[in-house]
């Protein structure tokens, strides 16, 4: 018996240069290590630049990836807070210049953790509680998955990413 595959949208940003180049290429270089751990990237937006919000100072390079895995939510958490680690992400200020910023924003399964639990503040929630209201985060994920509907919704990333920008 094989273990489940599950799908998920993946946003990548970061806005510092790394040994692995400028935030361009790191977000190049993070993709391969998602394959490296075992990770089926199916496809990628455009990476696309984006402003700074709050205290980061310069722009950030931003994408999003859709994903195939055996692995549960919390178990590719443990996987992407590796790879960011290991790509020199270190905890900081929130808000702040980051190498590399991997975040689980759907997932094939619905919500985690499972209704009618909920995830507490900083904790693990998909999906990604900004993922509505987040244009750096929409404007990738619409262009790879734009009729992907929120769960307990009925609405599609195509829409949240139109409010957003109206």
């Amino acid at each position: 018996m094989t273990a489940p595959a599950y799908r998920y949208a993946l946003a990548l940003g970061g806005n510092r240069r790394t040994r692995r180049g400028n935030p361009t290429a790191t977000l190049r270089a993070a993709l391969h290590a998602l394959a490296d751990a075992g990770i089926v990237v199916d496809s990628v937006s455009p990476i696309l630049p984006t402003p700074a919000m709050g205290p980061a100072g310069r722009g950030f390079a931003n994408a999003a990836a859709l994903v195939t895995t055996p692995l549960t939510p919390p178990a590719l958490l443990t996987v992407l807070k590796g790879i960011e680690r290991a790509f020199g992400r270190r905890p900081g200020r929130r808000w702040g210049a980051r190498a590399l910023d991997l975040d689980i924003l759907l997932w094939s399964g619905g919500s985690w953790p499972p209704r009618p639990a909920r995830a507490a503040p900083g904790r693990l929630q998909v999906p990604h509680i900004g993922l509505p209201h987040r244009l750096f985060v929409l404007d990738p994920l619409v262009r790879i998955a734009p009729h992907w509907t929120l769960p307990g919704t009925r609405r599609t990333i195509r829409q949240y990413h139109a409010r957003a920008r109206a």
